[in-house]
């Protein structure tokens, strides 16, 4: 199967910046893109920022200017540069990917556990 592992989160104040880092390993044919949702209590999950294989980005409005999204192909890797940093950016962030395990194979969407973001003073 497929894990994806993130890290980066933490406390930061307002203005400040964080770097989230997601790494996907296990049995993988091929990644048709990668992203960054994120996740408040009561509500429901939304895509913060998303890149494909060829390096289309998309971010969601409220985070365009302010967060960049990039990939390392060759580690499978994706990064979330997130600054000027606001309170309501608070949430678990989540990675996703979407990934083909095999030769003939549809891509099937793959999470990670989750990483924390606190914006606060």
């Amino acid at each position: 199967q497929v894990q994806l592992v993130e890290s980066g989160g933490g406390l930061v104040q307002p203005g400040g910046s964080l770097r989230l880092s997601c790494a996907a390993s296990g049995i993988i044919f091929s990644i048709s893109s990668m992203g960054w949702y994120r996740q408040v209590p009561g509500k429901q999950r939304e895509l913060a920022a998303i890149i494909t294989s060829g390096g289309t980005t998309n971010y969601a409005d409220s985070v365009k200017g302010r967060f960049t999204i990039s990939g390392d192909n060759g580690k499978n890797t994706v990064y979330l540069q997130m600054n000027s940093l606001k309170p309501e950016d608070t949430a678990v962030y989540y990675c996703n990917a979407e990934v083909t395990t095999g030769w003939g194979l549809g891509p099937q969407d793959y999470w990670g556990q989750g990483t924390q973001v606190t914006v606060s003073s």
